[in-house]
């Protein structure tokens, strides 16, 4: 066995996996990651399992050395500045760390979450069949809160596989795509109208739980208290503010708030990595097309494996081509005789 220290790492960072179900009877919610496609492509690299246990890395930088041996990892996800003794390591492949090798990461770009995936998965004691930490119930595993400086893992030593990398589909651009309901009687047309062809951004505030969206206000027909009901990841609430909620992993199972709209399942992963103050729109679309773009996102997930390729990456030393002349004849830039070609007589 090996170890991977955590020596730096932001806030919103924490393990997670592809959720814990068969409990929101008991108000327990699923959690898990954010991006369900980035999480199953990073372990896909290392070879675990889609939806085992990796690290969800929030918006700031973060860092991990690996002790004990060497360790083998994976990225994908936001993209962002990542090398290991000044080295670049490139998104979407595996790297082998050298035991005391640190893995250093910037900030994220154009995203919110990236995921670092460890060959073996990462070790602890399910809840409910999960290791996802849902910070506000404690629980979660080996750390049943966000990660911190000093953290560590206990993982398996580095198998020595071939690096890969993998080719996922260029992200899906344009609105995101929601089902109106199940309250959308809530609200009159005029209010619907404006939810679907308003700007909205995110709010910095937001978090795991859900995401405030900024933009106009929605106005309810008769009050905005229901009946409490089902919530499911998505579900787009409208309290008496008229500021929507997008809820997401950490949501609460039920609420009572009208619910105007639903994310789709194959979208929940593009709002999730939709950075704060960026502006978005939805789309309305039938139940019968969500249906039909959550089978394809289901076998996006199972392709995976099929998407591998070898990293072939090229050591260049740099020092050898600043004294090679690759440019071919050398000329002089102030000696016309080196470059002109004399005329023909």
């Amino acid at each position: 066995m090996s170890r991977l220290v955590v020596p730096s790492i932001g806030p919103a960072s924490s393990v997670q996996d592809g959720g814990r179900f068969g409990a929101q009877r008991y108000g327990l919610t699923v959690s898990g990651a954010m991006d369900r496609l980035s999480l199953a492509a990073a372990n896909t690299l290392v070879g675990n399992e889609p939806f085992a246990a990796a690290v969800e890395i929030g918006p700031f930088g973060a860092s991990f050395t690996a002790r004990d041996g060497a360790v083998r990892v994976a990225l994908s996800g936001a993209p962002r500045n990542a090398d290991v003794a000044g080295n670049p390591v490139a998104m979407d492949t595996s790297v082998t760390l050298k035991d005391g090798e640190t893995l250093t990461l910037g900030f994220a770009r154009g995203g919110a979450f990236t995921y670092l995936a460890i060959e073996g998965a990462i070790k602890g004691e399910p809840v409910f069949g999960s290791l996802a930490v849902n910070a506000r119930a404690g629980l979660g595993s080996p750390y049943p809160r966000p990660l911190q400086a000093g953290d560590e893992f206990t993982v398996d030593a580095a198998s020595g596989a071939p690096e890969l990398r993998i080719e996922l589909p260029k992200p899906a651009s344009g609105p995101i795509r929601v089902v109106l309901g199940p309250q959308d009687d809530e609200f009159d047309e005029a209010n619907k109208a404006l939810f679907l062809n308003s700007e909205w951004k995110i709010s910095a505030t937001s978090d795991r739980m859900g995401y405030r969206l900024e933009g106009p206000a929605i106005k309810h027909l008769h009050g905005h208290n229901i009946v409490s009901d089902g919530t499911v990841n998505g579900s787009i609430q409208v309290p008496g503010n008229g500021a929507p909620i997008a809820l997401m992993m950490d949501r609460g199972t039920s609420g009572g708030y009208p619910k105007i709209a639903t994310v789709i399942t194959a979208d929940i992963g593009r709002l999730a990595q939709t950075s704060a103050g960026t502006a978005f729109r939805f789309k309305a679309v039938s139940i019968s097309e969500a249906q039909d773009e959550a089978r394809k996102f289901a076998q996006l997930i199972r392709s995976l494996p099929d998407r591998l390729r070898s990293s072939d990456t090229v050591a260049l030393n740099i020092e050898a081509l600043s004294d090679a002349n690759v440019a071919g004849y050398a000329v002089s830039a102030v000696d016309a005789g080196t470059w002109q070609v004399a005329a023909e007589p």
